[in-house]
């Protein structure tokens, strides 16, 4: 079974690094009606406005990637944005598709659903078994309510509604603030300002000793079309590359990417967050699905998407 090119598909966050990837992706495998709406059309925070639209475009699959994402600092300064808005997104977008007879609903998710301290790698069935980590909680929590509407909605009515939980995202499109970005779109940015501001050193938070797996945001979009065609999917399945790497080791190899040449610095006073967060893959390898980028490679097509972003 494979996904209706015929089908309308409505990407929800279509303009984020996880939206577009998927606009992609379907593009690439010939989906002809690919529908989309930017927040200044479509507020998925505003529940009536949200049903308005899935009556007027009636799409017959959704794939729910909007979100308000961010890493360690935007997580924990903004708890309350993070659980309020990705709550809101996951209530209105499951319930106006069910509402409306949408045919298939994919959610995404976060590998941080699962708790601190669970089993490495981490496998589906580690979900609510022991606490979150507390720097990511409300983003957990809201990630956590948008899978089990799925698998309760699923459960309740019938439909197919089912989740896929990314590990760490990275590639074209990033977020690259310098206060509230993710760990690699974070690196980049600032070894790149250090490399043309002669800066003689970097500094990284915390220790260097997490330990992290690193997802191509292309590879997830392939990974989530490839679970789109399965006729009867799990009610969520991990999508990871299968392997970790040190945030210490990470620093390096973004360091030589961008050919910053001062000196990495770590500052132990700031977090490390969850000691180590590796997906345990087998569901979805079990699915006929890996992942195929190389880190490195992954790395240099990100730097130049930076650069390239940075001279427009």
């Amino acid at each position: 079974m494979s996904l209706d090119p015929a089908a309308s598909v409505f990407v929800a966050g279509h303009r984020g690094m996880v939206g577009s990837a998927l606009v992609r992706a379907l593009e690439a495998r010939g989906q002809h009606k690919i529908l989309t709406a930017g927040r200044a059309e479509l507020d998925l925070c505003n529940q009536a406005a949200v049903e308005a639209w899935f009556e007027s475009q009636k799409p017959q699959v959704v794939v729910v990637a909007a979100a308000k994402v961010g890493g360690i600092h935007a997580n924990f300064t903004y708890p309350a944005e993070f659980l309020y808005e990705n709550l809101m997104i996951a209530a209105n977008c499951i319930h106006a598709a069910y509402r409306h007879g949408v045919q298939r609903l994919l959610f995404l998710g976060s590998s941080c659903i699962y708790p601190r301290e669970a089993p490495q790698p981490m496998r589906e069935e580690a979900l609510l078994s022991s606490e979150l980590e507390l720097t990511n909680e409300a983003y957990a929590i809201a990630k956590i309510a948008g899978l089990k509407l799925c698998q309760y909605y699923r459960k309740q009515y019938g439909v197919l509604f089912h989740s896929a939980m990314p590990t760490n995202l990275y590639g074209p499109g990033d977020n690259y603030h310098p206060e509230n970005s993710h760990v690699i779109p974070g690196l980049i940015r600032r070894f790149h300002e250090a490399k043309t501001g002669g800066a003689e050193a970097v500094s990284v938070w915390g220790t260097g000793s997490p330990r992290r797996e690193f997802l191509h945001a292309d590879d997830l979009a392939e990974g989530c079309v490839h679970l789109l065609g399965v006729e009867n999917p799990p009610d969520w399945v991990n999508i990871g590359c299968g392997e970790d790497i040190t945030i210490r080791a990470l620093a390096e190899l973004v360091k030589d990417v961008v050919g910053f040449e001062g000196e990495l610095k770590f500052d132990s006073s700031k977090p490390d967050g969850t000691p180590r967060k590796l997906m345990e893959t087998s569901k979805m390898k079990a699915l006929g699905w890996q992942a195929k980028t190389p880190l490195r490679e992954g790395l240099v097509e990100a730097y130049e998407s930076f650069q390239a972003a940075q001279d427009n």
